[in-house]
């Protein structure tokens, strides 16, 4: 793709250079071309850039050919509908909202976001482009949200970093393919920094209120300081931007409050933590579990890891990998090579997926896979899991889910098999039964004796919004709303009777198939920002989501869901509630919802017009 961009010459799309298609879980590095046409590439790639006017020939190659492109660079047909969306994600057309007339001078509405997380910092980097005014409120002494708050060892991101990024915040100083914490923590600062949306943030400032107020029109917020005071705060606009991932899970055991050792969750992780030739036990093998226990395995005395349910989990050879020095280089100097990769990523990690993720009504062993490609990554990782334990066929059928894959996120292997295997670690299927001054007791009456406890026990994730304490219009509590674990909102964003109330990150917006929690981001911003231009536009004062569009779209993701894996009876999983209806990953494509909220549509909404608006021109806007 880099070579067309630079020699406008169309054989680098014909044969013999077209990438191979490619559905495996991990692609082809040289993309199935053999070692002649490779070094071919190379040496035209280095002729090129070895010129000293290096003007590309072909920057934009319009909506229609660039569609061809990406169908090429895949190996597949590529959906017409995702051009639009690829092209401004790559930077081919401007992805930011603009006021109509350029104008932001008539805007009457300011804004309260609750969290400086990367959907915070992004929102609010936004509103600051288009001059509205806005206050974020963050409870941590740093921006970052779940990366600031997860510090325990091993912890990462299990998304390419080149693709969990802000698209208008190429970071070029990416050390890692897969960032550890600190190096993201440290992006997500540097941006706040760039974006110039420091002095807005509160630090250290947590809401414990907000309530509508109808004779304002505006959010009532109280807010307590570092200080302990609280105090009042009021907007036009109140966002939501806490996310899925800080309220831990904390197991509570019979008898665990004797236990003399350390007891703690992965996302308070102390910053005196000192295991080193202690006896350590970990509760839980999902994501954390399995980038802590690797990483600390080298220093405890005996490391006992009590695991419910066994994980399906894949190696990817970049998971440690540093970006080397040439690989740098090409992200630096080659034209466009950072774009295509960054779209490489978009795809193998995102709706390249979701298809294989259907029931087959057909397929013949349902209880064990969906269909037959599903049936084929279950394979390819059982296979995996049976070599890499081959020396303790012990633990083979421990470690091996009997659910489909994909059923609960697929997790990197990070070392955690080969960790398995080593002679001080146990892993434990028993139930634990009850905790003693020294360690606990499995349900199968075998003391474990501990100096340390570690939760991997995850987060609770169907309060979200709610647990600010959100009341709106009538005194309606959102609490209420969303009780019995069945949060549900318009695009995951709006709620009936919470006017000028947004949600981001909210129920059914989790990337259950794959994505980045950065893109879902600034596609929710763009939703926000556009609805707050467009109310400043056509003289709107309030919008309030209809409940009959809810309810229809709430169904529509219900039907949908019932189709694909979330829903599958050998599935545990805390996307489900107790109802069993899932709430917290979306059914869609992400080029589904991105198109779903480019434009918000005010007859899903009751408006009410501003006043000075409404004198004016009494026709405008229906109340």
């Amino acid at each position: 793709m880099c070579l067309f961009h630079m020699t406008g010459d169309r054989k680098w799309l014909e044969p013999p250079y077209r990438p191979m298609r490619d559905v495996r879980l991990i692609a082809d590095p040289d993309a199935g071309f053999d070692e002649a046409v490779s070094a071919e590439i190379r040496q035209a790639a280095e002729d090129w850039l070895s010129l000293e006017r290096r003007t590309p020939a072909v920057d934009d190659p319009g909506a229609d050919g660039f569609g061809e492109l990406i169908s090429i660079f895949l190996g597949e047909q590529v959906p017409a509908e995702y051009i639009a969306l690829i092209r401004q994600d790559m930077g081919f057309e401007p992805n930011d909202v603009d006021w109509p007339d350029g104008d932001a001078s008539e805007n009457q509405h300011d804004v309260i976001i609750v969290g400086a997380g990367v959907s915070g910092v992004c929102l609010a980097a936004k509103l600051r482009r288009l001059g509205i005014g806005y206050r974020v409120f963050e409870k941590n002494a740093e921006v970052g949200g779940t990366w600031f708050e997860n510090r325990y060892p091993g912890c990462g991101v299990d998304t390419p970093n080149h693709f969990y990024s802000y698209s208008f915040a190429p970071n070029s100083e990416w050390k890692h393919f897969f960032s550890p914490r600190d190096e993201l923590q440290t992006y997500v600062e540097d941006c706040a920094t760039a974006f110039g949306i420091r002095d807005r943030i509160e630090f250290d400032t947590a809401v414990t209120d907000a309530s509508w107020d109808p004779d304002s029109s505006r959010w009532n917020v109280t807010v307590r300081g570092p200080d302990g005071i609280e105090r009042a705060e009021s907007a036009a606009v109140f966002v939501s931007a806490s996310g899925h991932f800080n309220q831990p899970t904390v197991a509570e055991f019979p008898g665990q409050s004797e236990f003399a050792g350390e007891i703690f969750h992965t996302a308070r992780w102390p910053d005196n933590a000192n295991l080193a030739g202690k006896r350590v036990g970990i509760v839980g093998t999902g994501a954390s579990s399995m980038q802590v226990v690797p990483t600390i395995a080298g220093e405890v005395d005996s490391l006992t890891i009590f695991q419910r349910t066994p994980q399906w989990a894949r190696p990817i050879p970049e998971y440690n990998l540093p970006v080397a020095t040439e690989s740098q280089w090409l992200f630096d100097n080659v034209p466009y090579y950072d774009r295509w990769y960054r779209f490489a990523q978009f795809w193998r990690y995102g709706d390249g997926l979701l298809r294989f993720l259907k029931k087959d009504p057909s397929w013949e062993h349902p209880d064990r896979s969906l269909n037959r490609i599903n049936e084929r990554h279950r394979v390819e990782m059982a296979d995996y899991i049976a070599e890499k334990l081959s020396d303790r066929p012990d633990l083979i059928d421990k470690c091996t889910p009997t659910y489909p894959p994909f059923g609960k996120r697929i997790l990197i292997d990070n070392g955690w098999f080969d960790t398995l295997c080593e002679p001080h670690v146990e892993l434990v299927t028993d139930g634990i039964d009850h905790f003693t001054p020294t360690g606990c007791v499995t349900a199968d009456g075998v003391t474990h004796e501990l100096d340390v406890m570690i939760m991997a026990t995850g987060f609770t994730v169907t309060n979200l919004a709610a647990r600010l304490n959100v009341t709106g219009r009538n005194g309606r509590r959102l609490a209420d709303d969303w009780a019995h674990e069945n949060p549900t909102a318009h695009l995951g964003i709006t709620v009936p009777e919470f006017p000028n109330f947004f949600v981001m990150y909210g129920p059914n917006t989790n990337m259950g198939h794959g994505g980045s929690g950065i893109w879902l981001a600034e596609t929710q911003t763009h939703y926000i920002t556009k609805c707050i231009v467009n109310m400043a536009d056509e003289g709107v004062e309030t919008v309030e989501v209809r409940p009959e569009v809810r309810r229809a779209y709430t169904e529509r993701i219900d039907e949908m869901h019932e189709q694909l894996i979330w829903t599958h009876e050998g599935t545990r999983t805390y996307y489900r509630n107790q109802f069993g209806k899932v709430r917290s990953p979306m059914p869609f494509r992400l080029v589904d919802y991105w198109l779903m909220t480019r434009e918000p549509d005010f007859d899903d909404f009751i408006v009410t017009a501003l006043e000075s608006k409404a004198a004016a021109e009494p026709d405008v806007v229906a109340s």
